[in-house]
């Protein structure tokens, strides 16, 4: 995936000649390395699912919920698979082409082989006994037997059907049952076959911009494992460490950094939570600053070019990535100075001390970290030059941060460590793919039913202001990035939004600017945001004091959201200046 995009550029820049099937090859690439993630993401157990599982107490309940839950997923990745093995046979009787004479199924057929090992994996770890293992395969068996006889639930009232996969899903069920669940059920009983979902799958997999973000994740990934975040934080503090609250604003920049490039999937929190944590103890900062600094931090960088919610939004809503891009730079900086503005605060109230600052260290961390200073140069200058597409941008920018890491800094070594940044990643992309391919079948059901259309109507015979209007957009989006991860918040409720922001006169970027803003805020809301678990899990504290230690971070955040809502000229500003 990254030397094709890359050979595809070389050779129009040198030859004015591109290479034959290069961009649908890497199209289906990115099709096969996003369910095959899935699956492997199922054998760890690491399939998204809500937080709210965890808050169910241990027990014989929560091992029966485990084993529910296992089942209807078994159930409903069954009835997927034949629905994807339905649409193989389509394929392969049209007879239609990837490129150089390479059938169409044979890229698809990574989507039945995958939902086909998910089954089989939640049926194997629903228990640890036979017993549990047994109950889960009923569900399997189900699922099996509905997807032979898909015509049985034609014109038939499904809603028992997804209120077993609500439940399910609420129970710790993983993500992508609920939303492919609801897809196929939905679909049937209007007389549609349930292939329509791995179709609509296959479509949003195959779309041009789609691999950049595979692509991007990976270039994350290997300045996580590598060292670069301690030479990231040598040249901030460096440079900033002599301001009041010096390191805690460092933190806040830091994390924003990391965080383009992992797309707030928890990664920044996980690598860097404890080298920065020990940072701000060892300048004697209290220890519930640091906690809620760092857990809402590690949602900052979404709105700065070139974040993956950026990318997918424009993908969706069909704008351009580009004016997202640039629209995110103004209010992503808000964001962030809020955040750093209060380590301001805190740092002069705690009396921290300050480091002094020393032109030779500064120029030798500078020195030291040039090859990761000079990525997100590297990545811009690329897209915004018109050199490289969006994704020829994401495969060479993935293929410097692994040259710089492995050949340069020599952090990663070759054997071994490699292997492993590549399947981490590889893990992280196919739990958040499957959930897009999934949800993008529901959003076609939704479409099809004309529900944005009937949504438009009701919501203008009840709210006449546009004022009103951003209010309540703002708390329902507060409420979905609570409850659901960013990447399927956008591919279900970006359709539906976006006919409303047209019907009450609001520009298309600055609505999607909106959208992440609220969706970033939604990883801090208790009780089920999801950076609140993580922080819990890796700084091995109360969920309950997580909480605490993030709520004046999450208001602070709040007022950001609010700035941004309401002053559109922060999103709209640069557009206006660049003529775009």
């Amino acid at each position: 995936m990254m030397l094709l995009p890359l050979a595809e550029a070389t050779a129009r820049k040198l030859l004015g000649i591109g290479i034959p099937g290069a961009l649908p090859f890497v199209q289906h690439l990115t099709l096969w390395i996003g369910f095959l993630g899935a699956a492997l993401a199922a054998r760890e157990g690491k399939l998204l699912a809500l937080a709210t599982g965890e808050l169910m107490p241990k027990g014989r309940f929560r091992d029966a919920s485990k084993v529910f839950s296992a089942a209807v997923g078994a159930g409903v990745s069954a009835l997927l698979c034949r629905a994807a093995l339905d649409l193989l046979v389509i394929e392969r009787d049209a007879g239609t082409e990837i490129a150089l004479g390479v059938p169409v199924w044979v890229g698809q057929l990574a989507i039945p082989v995958a939902f086909a090992a998910i089954a089989l994996r939640l049926v194997w770890t629903a228990s640890e006994g036979w017993r549990g293992r047994a109950l889960a395969a009923l569900g399997l068996a189900v699922g099996v037997v509905l997807g032979q006889y898909q015509p049985w639930l034609e014109f038939k009232a499904v809603w028992p059907w997804l209120i077993l996969i609500l439940v399910a899903t609420l129970l710790g069920g993983p993500i992508f049952v609920a939303l492919g669940g609801f897809a196929v059920f939905l679909f049937l009983a209007q007389g549609i076959p349930a292939a329509a979902v791995p179709a609509e799958t296959y479509r949003l997999a195959v779309s041009p911009f789609l691999a950049a973000i595979p692509l991007f994740t990976l270039a994350g990934f290997a300045l996580a494992k590598g060292d670069a975040s301690g030479r990231l934080l040598r040249v901030f503090r460096a440079w900033f460490g002599w301001a009041p609250g010096g390191t805690a604003v460092v933190t806040a920049v830091l994390c924003a950094f990391f965080t383009v490039f992992t797309g707030g999937s928890g990664v920044t929190i996980l690598a860097l939570g404890a080298l920065l944590l020990q940072a701000l103890k060892a300048d004697r900062y209290e220890d519930r600053f640091s906690l809620g600094l760092l857990t809402a931090s590690g949602s900052l960088g979404l709105l700065f070019p070139p974040a993956l919610p950026l990318i997918l939004y424009g993908i969706v809503a069909t704008i351009p990535i580009e004016d997202l891009f640039i629209g995110g730079l103004i209010p992503g900086v808000v964001m962030v100075a809020l955040i750093a503005g209060w380590g301001v605060r805190e740092g002069i109230r705690s009396g921290v001390e300050r480091q002094s600052f020393s032109g030779r260290e500064a120029l030798r961390a500078l020195w030291g970290a040039k090859w990761e200073l000079f990525l997100p140069v590297l990545a811009l200058g690329a897209i915004f030059s018109g050199l490289a597409t969006l994704v020829e941008a994401a495969a060479l920018t993935a293929f410097y941060a692994l040259a710089t890491q492995v050949l340069v800094q020599k952090d990663i070594k070759i054997r071994g460590e490699l292997l492993r940044v590549f399947t981490e990643c590889v893990v992280l992309v196919g739990g958040v793919l499957i959930i897009l391919g999934v949800a993008q079948g529901l959003t076609s059901y939704l479409v099809d039913a004309q529900v944005p259309a009937r949504l438009v109507e009701w919501v203008q015979a009840q709210i006449d202001s546009k004022f009103v209007f951003l209010i309540c957009l703002n708390l329902l989006l507060l409420l979905v990035g609570c409850l659901m991860d960013i990447f399927s918040a956008i591919v279900v409720v970006v359709p539906l939004i976006v006919p409303l922001g047209a019907a009450f006169g609001i520009h298309p970027v600055h609505l999607g600017i909106i959208f992440v803003a609220n969706l970033e805020l939604g990883y801090l809301t208790p009780p089920v945001g999801l950076n609140l678990f993580l922080a819990a899990y890796r700084f091995e504290r109360p969920l309950l004091s997580i909480w605490r230690a993030v709520l004046p971070m999450l208001a602070i955040l709040a007022a950001g959201v609010l700035l941004i809502t309401y002053v559109p000229s922060l999103t709209l500003g640069l557009l206006g200046l660049l003529g775009r």
